[in-house]
């Protein structure tokens, strides 16, 4: 929905657009719920031919992100089977529709507003 995930450059004098940070909030009736969740996105040289590495600022316990916050592309299928046409805010909105997915909405959380 609206305003449920946004983005921006992490540097406005990036001319190649290479970072940028990404905010998801936490789906209703979810153990992320009333929750915002930063990330840091990196597209490099080969983007968008290949899909950019995503990691979690925030703490996070879901099956796809890894103990220092970085997302396993295989275990997202958007990252998984990256085409040219999808954009940071799909990975997003992906990202954050795996919350609601029953093996990720029974993990218990780090605290709010830890980071890594």
């Amino acid at each position: 929905g609206e305003g449920t995930v946004c983005l921006g450059l992490e540097c406005e004098n990036d001319p190649e657009l290479t970072y940028w940070t990404g905010l998801i909030c936490g789906p209703p009736r979810t153990c992320f719920e009333n929750r915002m969740y930063c990330l840091r996105i990196h597209c490099g040289d080969t983007y968008p031919d290949q899909p950019p590495t995503v990691q979690f600022t925030s703490r996070i316990n879901m099956s796809c992100v890894s103990s220092n916050g970085q997302v396993d592309p295989e275990a997202v299928p958007v990252l998984a089977t990256w085409d040219r046409s999808y954009t940071i805010q799909t990975v997003l909105q992906q990202l954050r529709s795996l919350m609601t997915v029953k093996e990720n909405n029974k993990l218990s959380q780090p605290p709010e507003g830890s980071t890594y």
